[in-house]
């Protein structure tokens, strides 16, 4: 069998898009029965982004792959492989990677792939890219989170409603002579299947809150502390904490049981809100364009939610071109 000799893959660039429109807590406060103090006290949350009428998971999605690209500095023609991961896309077919893959005139050789492994869904895209590069089935692959999680949530059930928010985010991966994308670590939590649901007829999303912040403070860490032993690293050695942006009273428990109090750690929850298979490429991507993520570090992605799926990986954080 004709392979390439070993080789891995790295991240080259970052792209997001967010809708215009923002939606604050006090505006939340005339829709339902809610104020700021409560959300920020419970979620941490401020403002969310609320999709308009001319935006779509696909259009999303494409904005950020192509900004992703620009920052990447490749071209559409060079890429391989486009993955998008989502669970609120609308169509089945023709399905968003094959209209992000035509939008941003890629090559027909090019495969695109949808995936729906709900909120770690970027997480599983990134292990699948990576190892679509490191198998030589392509040099350059796309990787966005795309949602628009404000079309099936119940705008009078406080309990939700003020959790979700919409955008993408997008990363460029390529092949590089040196391993920087560390092993996969992933699974499910079988007792948990039905803790995150989207469905029903109009689809609407629901939670079992507790049972999801219970297991979030009690086991999600030992599931991040694999990722971080499959890359060969100790806690030590990671330097940005990026976890899916569910809850920040979620996010700062892990984060201390991680030792990560001194550490880079995304905290965009409290801006986008929830965005599920986006939140961790968009947390990333803001950071990066603000230029506060650090550059060429250790990063532990780590995404948990509806399945009950996980996932998590240390990547190496691009370096800009001086």
């Amino acid at each position: 069998m004709n392979t390439p000799a070993l080789r891995g893959s790295r991240i080259l660039g970052f792209g997001h898009h967010q809708p215009s429109r923002i939606l604050t807590n006090d505006e939340l406060s005339t829709m339902v029965d809610t104020n700021d103090e409560w959300i920020r006290t419970r979620t941490g949350i401020e403002t969310r982004h609320i999709a308009g009428p001319s935006d779509t998971v696909t259009s999303m999605a494409i904005e950020a792959a192509r900004n992703a690209l620009a920052d990447a500095g490749v071209a559409p023609a060079d890429v391989g492989l486009v993955i998008v991961a989502s669970t609120t896309h609308r169509d089945r077919a023709p399905y968003t990677a094959g209209r992000v893959a035509a939008a941003l005139g890629l090559s027909p050789t090019a495969a695109p792939i949808d995936i729906n492994t709900a909120c770690s869904g970027f997480e599983y895209g990134v292990a699948l890219a990576d190892q679509a590069i490191r198998v030589g089935s392509t040099d350059i692959a796309v990787v966005i989170g795309s949602e628009i999680l404000s079309g099936i949530v119940d705008w009078s059930d406080r309990s939700t409603c003020v959790l979700v928010g919409d955008g993408a985010g997008a990363a460029v991966l390529g092949v590089s002579d040196e391993a920087q994308i560390g092993p996969v670590s992933w699974g499910s939590v079988p007792h948990l299947e039905e803790a995150v649901l989207v469905s029903g007829d109009p689809e609407r999303f629901s939670q079992e809150g507790r049972s999801i912040y219970r297991w979030a403070i009690t086991e999600a860490a030992d599931h991040a502390r694999a990722a971080v032993a499959a890359a060969g690293l100790t806690l030590d050695d990671i330097e940005v904490f990026a976890f899916h942006q569910a809850n920040l009273r979620i996010i700062e428990p892990l984060v201390t049981a991680l030792g990560g109090e001194s550490k880079f750690v995304v905290r965009d929850v409290v801006e986008s809100g929830n965005t599920s298979a986006a939140s961790v490429p968009l947390g990333l991507s803001k950071a990066w364009a603000r230029g506060d993520l650090p550059e060429g570090v250790p990063a532990l992605l780590f995404g948990f939610g509806g399945g009950f799926a996980h996932a998590g990986q240390v990547v190496t954080t691009p370096v800009r071109a001086r």
